[in-house]
This record gives C-alpha cells, sequence and structure tokens, in this order.
C-alpha cells in the first residue's frame, strides 16, 4: 500500500533523501528508525504529498504522490512530527471541522466522531480550547484528526512525543488494534519503542536507507554477536551506506517481505 523507489529529495546541492527505496504493505506496522536528522521526516513529507520529490517514484494506496496527490490525501491520514492545530478552537468544535474537511457528514461523521473521540481518550478536553491542553492531549487531538475519517493509510511522525509512559504503552496497543486492513509507517529515534510495537524496520541515515528487516532477525544477529539490540542498530548506523552494507539491507528487505 505505500511503495517508494529510488526517491530522492534534494535542497539545492544538499541531498536530503537519496535514493530511498521500500515498501510497506496491507496489515503491516513498520518503524522508520534513525537518528535526528537522518531523512526520515522527510521521506514521510513526499508520502503525504507535502513535499515533491526530485526524482524517484511513490505510491499510497496505488495513488501516485506526483500525478494524483489528491487521491493520496483521501486514503492517507498524516499526523506530522510538528502537530498544527488550531489554538483558539475548542476541541470539540476542531474535531468537527476536520471531519466534515474530510467530507464526512450525518450518521457518518457522527460515528467517526464518537469513534476517535472514544479511541484517543479526548472525552475530558471537548469543551477546552486546543491551546489549553497539554502537550501529551495536543498529540492525541492531532492523531485523532489524523483517523477520523478511516484512513487505509497511516503516516506517523514521532508519535509518542509528549506522551508520558502510560500514555505511551496504550499508544502502542492502539496501533496494533489499527492494524487490520492497514498499512502503517511510523518514526521514530527510539528503538525500544520500535522494537516493541513492529514486526519490521528501516533504519535510515544520511537520507539513505541501510536496513530493512525484521525485527527478529536483528534480534538473532544480536543473540549471536552476544551484544544487545541497540548496539546492532548502532553499528548499522555507524558504518554508514558503504557497499556490503547496502548490498545486505537489501538481502534483509527481500527476506522481511517474504
Amino acid at each position: 500500500m505505500i511503495r517508494a523507489e529510488n526517491l530522492k529529495k534534494c535542497y539545492g546541492a544538499t541531498i536530503a533523501v537519496d535514493g530511498v527505496t521500500f515498501a510497506v504493505e496491507r496489515d503491516e506496522i513498520v518503524g522508520f528508525l534513525g537518528p535526528n536528522g537522518a531523512g526520515k521526516s522527510t521521506v514521510l513529507k513526499m508520502l503525504s504529498t507535502w513535499l515533491p520529490p526530485t526524482s524517484g517514484t511513490a505510491s499510497v494506496a496505488g495513488h501516485d504522490v506526483v500525478r494524483d496527490p489528491l487521491g493520496v490525501r483521501a486514503t492517507l491520514g498524516y499526523l506530522p512530527e510538528h502537530n498544527a492545530l488550531y489554538d483558539g478552537m475548542r476541541v470539540a468544535a476542531f474535531m468537527r471541522f476536520m471531519a466534515r474537511a474530510r467530507g464526512l457528514e450525518g450518521p457518518l461523521l457522527a460515528q467517526r466522531l464518537d469513534w476517535v473521540v472514544d479511541a484517543c481518550n479526548l472525552a475530558p478536553v471537548l469543551k477546552k480550547r486546543v491551546q489549553e491542553c497539554s502537550k501529551g492531549f495536543r498529540q492525541r487531538i492531532g492523531l485523532a484528526a489524523a483517523l477520523v475519517h478511516d484512513p487505509q493509510v497511516i503516516l506517523l511522525d514521532e508519535p509518542t512525543h509528549g506522551l508520558d509512559p502510560l500514555q505511551v504503552v496504550a499508544f502502542r496497543e492502539f496501533l496494533r488494534g489499527l492494524r487490520h486492513g492497514r498499512a502503517i509507517l511510523f518514526s521514530s529515534h527510539i528503538l525500544g519503542e520500535v522494537a516493541a510495537t513492529c514486526e519490521r524496520v528501516l533504519v535510515i541515515q544520511g537520507g539513505v536507507l541501510l536496513a530493512d528487516a525484521k525485527v527478529s532477525a536483528l534480534e538473532a544477529r544480536a543473540r549471536s554477536e552476544g551484544v544487545d539490540l541497540e548496539r546492532v542498530v548502532l553499528d548499522i548506523v555507524r558504518a554508514g551506506p558503504t557497499l556490503q552494507n547496502i548490498a545486505a539491507a537489501t538481502v534483509a528487505a527481500a527476506g522481511a517481505r517474504r
């Protein structure tokens, strides 16, 4: 449902994303892992049609991000890293506005609003203005806005930012519940968060995809080397985009999709 092929983004002479290729299928939750500035957000922005790619192709639910951006947006739920909300609106009014902007009306609008308010636990703040809500609630409001139209594909950029530990655990369970029938890609720089939620991980650094592998395969490598999972991922990142590393990522990607 998500396809990226040799995706590249340049800002003048600066290459932010360089030839990234991967796929996320229906019923998959895939973690997009890398240090700050690795290129994760740039890839998600291209997939969401926020940024046009310099070269390469990408599609979401069969819609090309360049040729059919409206088709992409209709099937996509996107929570950006910096959650843009209308601070002066009350939460209930904001959620209704977002649902109507997504084309929902009548009984379906009411049904979807009830669902996201319950799923994201927004009842305590519905009468508050967005600017009066804590960072954790603002993140939940943004997530609810991304899910209100029941999207087939979900992109989440650092979705647990601002959540306390209990909320993070609840979010993981919530995300797993959304998995059926959807493709979910979420970025993080926290390995534990990705490993606890996903079966598969994409590792990116310097705009280059260094690994596309099952978490279980990385854990097996860690056991065989007598180190922890974090050390394995750090070794991949530190090695950088060497020919050997890219070849290993290609092999891992083929195995991950079987």
